[in-house]
Formats: structure tokens, sequence, C-alpha cells
């Protein structure tokens, strides 16, 4: 033992635990019902369902995209608990939240089990020696199957080579939504305190040495409109005092002196203002404008800055681009290459796991993240803000494996109606795609596949449709392989615009039969549009503001009703997977349309 562990002790009266879970598994409404029963919310204060989602974009898709963190009080113990996305694609939040905890509830719903992002932010707690609790909520449904359930996280445990002390994981059973818990799947449950004597009995409290110089790192950015930055971090050891003059330590090394104005602390869904942040207290810091996520806070007598947080590195990229089609301007507030570059900035500063780089022109800014999820998230939270910009197809970013190019493949997880399961193995080994296992549940079937990343740029729709709407498809990178050589391209068309005005349905009718259409009548559209998808390979030119000739002469056929079909609704993630090389997708506060990069038919053909 070194002389500097002499004095590390654990705090008795703290536990730090992150919540693992796959989406819509109950995490958040896992907290509601914590904060309900510890008192953390007033009893007169009306809690929003799913209160720790606090943004429009987590509540309205249902995920959870930024790590955050709250606080409950239970028999004189402090626990703080960090909501951690479930989502492979926002692993950037995950890796370092895991570094300010000392355990972690693993939340399992009772039917569906064990899903693939459960398996990714799982695999990177027990990589650092956290110990699991296994909750298994919606005990209360009728077709739950718990033991079951439970025998899962076991070998999926083993699978990812847990070592004995996390194999002996306590387990408990809950209802999240109606606020009970129990040790035993059939027992009597009346309240959440199993579940809380459950994390005193077994969630370790920190070892820490208290009377060390000062060492806190910064693992997460927010803003405060009042307060400006906020600083969200764990004090590994010593003690931060408000007031007391520090220094921060970035990547060159420079110690840069400041002074503490603000700290703060959580409790349910409130910042509380501290005077001291003790070691293992996980803290927030205001007002400093200069840190960076993995910058070191330090005694200035003693700067002994922590690692650098590691971050697995970007799997794709899209580029921005300023918009430049006819319609440019007449939504957004932003629409400079200058504007755009210093948000994409500011989100790189605060999202470690987004790279931003500039490109041979100034007017087009390189973005490369976890997957087309996360680009998409940020996508949406720009065009929110009054944000109007052009953006690429995606695609992979290769690396060189002991002197081999590799990409990115991804652990494909799809369960589909058997009779679905043929036609989807077939799609998915075309796209290069190979079995790893099968495995039939009810009438359901459970494949495993391994796809490379760029294989599924389109898929979704196409395995949506393969399966009538009944099939579920996850997908997480995985890790690299080597290059698999071409892949055929986009089976369809488009149908692009031909001319600039309004679209007609007498022009719509005559196409519909042969199109998908993305646009309904009376819409204003310009030359270069796409307008919808050809049900045939190659691209289509249609002039779909024609309108319907007058004349003084009346016939049998002549006046019947032009029934246009209802378009297919574009998103994000949709257009994303669509468009090829030579199309952008155009992104304004109030539409988005997709277009081909030359807009005039004759140039194109060149």
């Amino acid at each position: 033992m070194s002389p500097a562990d002499n004095h590390r002790s654990p705090r008795k009266d703290l536990r730090n635990l992150a919540i693992i879970a796959h989406v819509d598994h109950g995490k958040t409404t896992l907290v509601d019902g914590l904060f309900r029963f510890t008192g953390a919310v007033e009893s007169h204060r009306q809690v929003a369902d799913r209160a720790l989602d606090s943004n429009d974009l987590e509540r309205e898709r249902g995920i959870t995209i930024v790590a955050k963190n709250t606080a409950i009080d239970f028999e004189g113990v402090h626990i703080q608990l960090v909501d951690t996305p479930g989502h492979a694609d926002f692993g950037g939040e995950v890796e370092r939240v895991l570094g300010m905890v000392d355990g972690v509830l693993l939340l399992v719903d009772a039917v569906e089990g064990v899903m693939p992002q459960t398996r990714f932010v799982l695999s990177k707690a027990l990589e650092r020696g956290l110990g699991p609790i296994l909750i298994v909520n919606k005990i209360d449904r009728p077709e739950q199957r718990a033991e079951a359930v439970v025998d899962e996280v076991f070998d999926l445990l083993v699978e990812l080579g847990a070592n004995d002390t996390q194999l002996d994981f306590p387990v408990i059973y809950c209802s999240a939504k109606s606020g009970v818990a129990g040790t035993s799947p059939n027992g009597p449950m009346h309240d959440m305190r199993p579940l809380l004597d459950a994390v005193l009995e077994n969630a370790p409290p920190p070892v820490v040495d208290g009377q060390a110089s000062l060492q806190f790192q910064a693992v997460t950015l927010g803003y405060d409109e009042f307060l400006g930055r906020l600083v969200i971090g764990r004090v590994e050891r010593g003690c931060m005092k408000r007031g007391s003059t520090v220094v921060r330590i970035g990547e060159n090394g420079v110690a840069e002196p400041f002074r503490i104005t603000k700290l703060f602390g959580t409790r349910g869904l409130d910042r509380v203002e501290l005077e001291t942040g003790q070691a293992g207290d996980i803290v927030i810091l205001a007002g400093v404008d200069t840190i960076v996520i993995g910058d070191t806070i330090c005694d200035p007598g003693h700067p002994a800055p922590l690692p650098r947080i590691a971050i697995d590195p970007p799997t794709i990229r899209v580029r921005f681009s300023v918009n430049t089609s006819p319609f440019a301007g007449l939504d957004g507030r932003f629409l400079t290459s200058r504007q755009i570059g210093e948000r994409l900035a500011r989100e790189a500063l605060s999202n470690v796991s987004i790279r931003i780089e500039e490109t041979e022109s100034p007017e087009i800014f390189e973005v490369a993240g976890r997957g087309e999820l996360q680009i998409a998230v940020l996508i949406e939270t720009l065009r929110r803000e009054g944000y109007e910009f052009s953006v690429s197809r995606p695609e992979i970013i290769p690396r060189e494996v002991d002197g081999k190019l590799c990409e990115p493949v991804e652990d494909v997880f799809v369960e589909v109606p058997e009779g679905f399961s043929g036609v989807v193995v077939e799609k998915l080994s075309a796209r290069r795609g190979r079995v790893v296992s099968m495995e039939p549940r009810t009438d359901r079937m459970n494949i495993h596949f391994v796809v490379p990343s760029r294989s599924l740029f389109g898929y979704r729709s196409e395995f949506l449709t393969d399966t009538r709407g009944e099939g579920i498809l996850h997908h997480a990178v995985c890790g690299y392989e080597p290059h698999a050589g071409p892949l055929t391209g986009r089976p369809v068309g488009a149908i692009v615009a031909s001319e600039t005005g309004k679209t007609t349905p007498y022009a719509l009718f005559n196409i519909q039969e042969r199109a998908t259409l993305f646009v309904q009548s009376g819409v204003p559209i310009y030359e270069g549009q796409v307008v919808g998808e050809s049900r045939r390979a190659g691209d289509m030119n249609v002039n779909v503001s024609r309108q319907k000739k007058l004349t003084n002469i009346r016939a049998a056929g002549r006046d019947e009703a032009t029934v246009v079909t209802p378009p297919r609704q574009i998103t994000i993630e949709s257009a994303l997977e669509w468009i090829e090389d030579d199309e952008l997708l155009e992104v304004t506060p109030k539409a988005l349309r997709l277009r081909k990069r030359v807009l005039q038919a004759n140039l194109r053909k060149r």
C-alpha cells in the first residue's frame, strides 16, 4: 500500500450508482418511483412522468440522450444516481459517467429480457470492475417470465467476461410504474424499500481520501442561461470549497488558476447550493467558461492531473453545408457558414463523442459521430434552434488494423414472426451480413447477425416493409473487420421535379401509380427537388406542377375525380438512410426536403 492510500477510507454515508437499461425498459419511471418514496420531491409538488427526461427530444422519442445525475436520501445515506443513455450511439456519455460511480443498477424488462443496448452499457461497466444489482421491472405484466430473464442476464454476464463477484449479483423484482418492489417475483410488494435496502447492503461505498489535496475531473458539461456553463464531475479526493482558488489543468498540461464562485449538489429534481464538496460527492461547478471535458481541477500547491477520459472513436461521418436551395432563408434565422460552424464547435465541446473537422470548402463541415441516431438527434436539435443547412449521405470511417483496411461492423438483433425470418436472413446476407445465432421464442424468432455498418444504411424501412411492421430491429457497433467489398446501391430511383412551382393534384395523380410520393398537392417545390420514390431503378424527371388544360368541350371520362394518395412522411433518420451520394437532405426549422446536389437537369446529365 502506498503512503497516499493510508488515509483512504469508505464513506458509509454515500453511494454512487449508474442506472443501466435498454430503451423503454422503465429506467426513468423507476427514478420517478424512488423520488416519490423517499420524498426527494415535496408532496405538494407535481412531478411529471419521466421527470428526468428533461428535454423535448427525450420526451418525444422516449429515450435518454444526455446523462443526468440526481440524488435521494434514505436512512441517513445520500444515494447519487446517474441516468445513463441506453443507446450505443450515445456511448460517449456512458463512458464518461461510469467513472463517477462505484456500482450499477441493471434494469431489465420482465418480458423482453436482455436486449442489445443493455449489452453495450453493461460491457463498459464490467470493464471498469463495477458490480451490478439486477432489477427485473414490469413484474406486474401477466406475460412476465422473470426467472428466465434472470438466467439470461447470468448468461450475458458470463459471455461478457464478468468475474465471480460480479456474477454473484442480488436480484430485485419491481413494478416501477406502481412504485413497488420485492425480493421474490411472487411475494407481496408494498413500496420501494426492498430495492433501497438492497442498494445499501450490496452497493459499495466510495473509498476516498478526504485529507489529501483536491482532485476533480470534468465529466459532463451543461448550460444554464443564468449561471453560464455548468461542469459536472466527482471529487476524487480532498475537499472542494466555494470561494477557494484552484487551478485547471487541460490537455496541454498548463495550470490555469480560477476561483470557485458557485458550487451545487443535487436533491431530486433540484440543484442545491453547497459550501463544500467532499471526496466522493458528485458536484456541479458554475461559471467556468474555459474548462472542457477531461480537464482536472486541483489544489494550486499540488497540481496532479488525472488521466484523460478515453472515448471510443466515431464510426460514421456526414457533411453539413450551407443551404443553397432556392428556398434558402425562408424559415431559418441562422444561415451562414460562420453561424453553423460556431454552433457545431459548441456541440463538440460538450459532446466528446462528436468530432468536427473543416474541409476543403469553408462552407462545408465534416461531422463524425457514433451512429445515425446520434447524428439525427444533432440535426433535430439544430433545426429547433433555428438553423438551416444541408446534410450529405452518411459514410463509414474506415480504420487500418494490422496493415489491413477495416470497417466498423455491428451486432444486429432481429425479432420477427417465424414466417418472416427467411426474407430477413436473405436480405441481410445479401448485404454481407452473417448469422451468429437463431433462437425461437414462442411464435417469434430471435436472430443475431454481424453486419457491416454501411450495409445498414437504408435497411430499416425495407425491414419494416418485409416484416409488415411486426419486426423489431436493434443494432450497435461491436468492432472492426476487414472491408467486405462493394455493395449494391439503392434499388429504386428518385422522382425529381423538373420545374419550380406548386404541386398540383392533376400532375401527382398521373405519377402516383409508378411512385411513392414525398409531397402532397399545393406544396411549393423547386427544380431538382426529390418529390417521390420511383418503383424502378434510375431517376425520373417529372413536371409535378403541371396544370390541367381547360377546354370548352365536355367528354365522358374528362372530369373524373383526381384522388391523390397521402405522401410518405420524411423523417431525418429515414432521409439519411434513403439518400444517395448525389443527393442532400435540406433541413430548415419548418421543413425537411430531399434534393439533388446539382439542381438543373441538363447539368446533372453532364
